[in-house]
């Protein structure tokens, strides 16, 4: 049967449409991000001088700590991403890791996974010589995540009073993070395929904890970012209600939001106490981390120049001498 045919009998085909999805991933998050960046100013339509008063309130210098703490949520999960990829057998230099890293900034503007892809073809192109096979990098980036989302079932318990959720269901994502745990743990020691080493990081406990550790940090810093922000526009949010809005912002991300998202999701979990102040710390929020990657990926540009400029002297110096010598 054709996929003619499908449509003619009223069925429809996932694949298709998860294909669709792919192809048409840029114009699905413009769409999507003009939409809800519609829906904001819908909801703010009526709060603008509360909205413009929440966002001039925060002070020059606590914008600069925002940013700052996200050059250093990249730096530490970057460095997980190393220590995973060296577990796997790759022998890239640090610093050209790093520069691949800053492309899934870029990547990320457009959607979380594209960010990925971006780094990961990044550093294919850069190193195809010492760095793992595909299916290998695209594993190592499973424990990373693994370990960020049992963090998100272990403080699930945040979304119960914004959202309204059943105080059973963190013990349900707490179990099947520990499942999926489980899982990892089985599938890196086992061997005969690139994919499953690039689970090679959790085979032994320090691996495993230095990896936790790295996204510990790294997940601390957004943390305390979102709390800095929150307090700076005057809403008197508490750490776990700073938790709460960065799940909301991981989970609101794999939509095609765009930008919107940080507002969105602070709106989500603390609008109830002032959708003005709530929206401008996501705004700033947004506006800080992108300052930050941003940083981050100049420092990647300026690294790569400094570096095929030395190249270029030291290519220069190594040639020959000619004329007047014998």
């Amino acid at each position: 049967m054709t996929a003619h045919d499908d449509l003619k009998e009223g069925s429809v085909n996932p694949a298709s449409i998860a294909d669709c999805g792919r192809r048409h991933r840029v114009p699905i998050t413009i769409i999507g991000s003009l939409a809800t960046a519609a829906a904001l100013a819908f909801v703010l339509a009526q709060r603008r001088d509360e909205f413009a008063t929440a966002l001039t309130s925060a002070s020059i210098w606590i914008l600069f700590v925002a940013a700052l703490l996200q050059v250093v949520a990249l730096l530490s999960r970057t460095e997980a991403w190393h220590r995973t990829i060296e577990a796997a057998g790759g022998t890239v230099e640090r610093r050209i890791l790093y520069r691949a890293s800053s492309m899934q900034v870029l990547g990320s503007v457009i959607n979380g996974q594209l960010g990925v892809a971006a780094r990961i073809a990044a550093l294919r192109r850069s190193s195809p010589e010492v760095s793992p096979q595909v299916p290998t990098l695209i594993a190592a980036e499973f424990p990373i995540l693994a370990v960020e989302a049992a963090l998100v079932a272990l403080t699930s318990f945040t979304l119960i009073g914004p959202l309204g959720l059943p105080w059973w269901l963190p013990l349900i994502a707490i179990a099947v993070m520990g499942g999926v745990s489980a899982g990892l743990r089985h599938l890196a020691v086992r061997k005969g395929r690139e994919l499953w080493r690039g689970l090679i990081v959790v085979r032994s406990l320090g691996g495993a904890s230095r990896l936790v550790a790295l996204v510990l940090v790294a997940v601390f810093a957004q943390i305390f970012r979102n709390w800095l922000l929150l307090h700076a526009v005057g809403v008197d949010a508490s750490f776990f209600d700073a938790i709460a809005v960065l799940i909301a912002v991981v989970t609101l991300g794999q939509l095609p939001l765009g930008p919107s998202v940080g507002a969105a999701a602070a709106v989500l979990i603390l609008g109830s106490d002032g959708v003005a102040a709530a929206a401008a710390a996501g705004l700033l929020a947004t506006v800080t981390g992108t300052v930050g990657g941003l940083c981050f990926a100049g420092w990647a540009g300026a690294d790569h120049l400094w570096s095929r400029w030395r190249g270029a002297v030291r290519l220069r110096r190594a040639r020959p001498l000619h004329g007047g010598q014998v």
